[in-house]
């Protein structure tokens, strides 16, 4: 077990979020799914046997979705970095994730539940060294390292 692993906080969504990820990652899958029991609906406001939470597992990081209400909602301050070793990998993951292309920047992106992501080359760093690169990035939405090689 992992000593620190993310939690995700969902209305409803937490099951299908799960199982959205585990389709888009290679090496992936549901663990457990725990539901709500009898006692306390009254507190939880949930119903017996609908989904509490989900343990799943992407690329050998284990995450948990939990159906905790309304109250929370996902923001750009935490974001997930996905580092891919080439162009084909990051239009790949850009592909799948992407759902909101107003938040896009930068290599940014937001998908259809509303989690933040990175999508990067593994190389980032030494990408965007000098200012022109810096510039050219900037600039995008979607990273093409090709245009960040050229910039410099």
């Amino acid at each position: 077990m992992q000593k620190i692993s993310p939690m995700l906080w969902f209305d409803t969504e937490a099951e299908d979020a799960a199982n959205f990820y585990a389709s888009v990652f290679k090496d992936s899958k549901i663990k457990t799914i725990h539901r709500y029991p009898d006692a306390g609906q009254e507190v939880t406001g949930k119903a017996a046997g609908s989904v509490l939470t989900v343990l799943f597992e992407l690329n050998g990081q284990d995450f948990t979705a939990l159906n905790g209400g309304p109250q929370f909602k996902f923001s750009e301050a935490i974001s997930f970095v996905i580092t891919c070793e080439d162009q084909a990998e990051i239009d790949y993951y850009w592909e799948k994730l992407s759902s909101v292309p107003e938040a896009e920047a930068c290599g940014w992106l937001k998908d259809k539940f509303g989690v933040s992501w990175q999508v990067v080359p593994k190389d980032i760093d030494g990408l965007i060294q000098s200012p022109k690169a810096m510039e050219a990035m900037l600039k995008m939405k979607k990273l093409v390292i090709a245009d960040l090689k050229n910039a410099k």
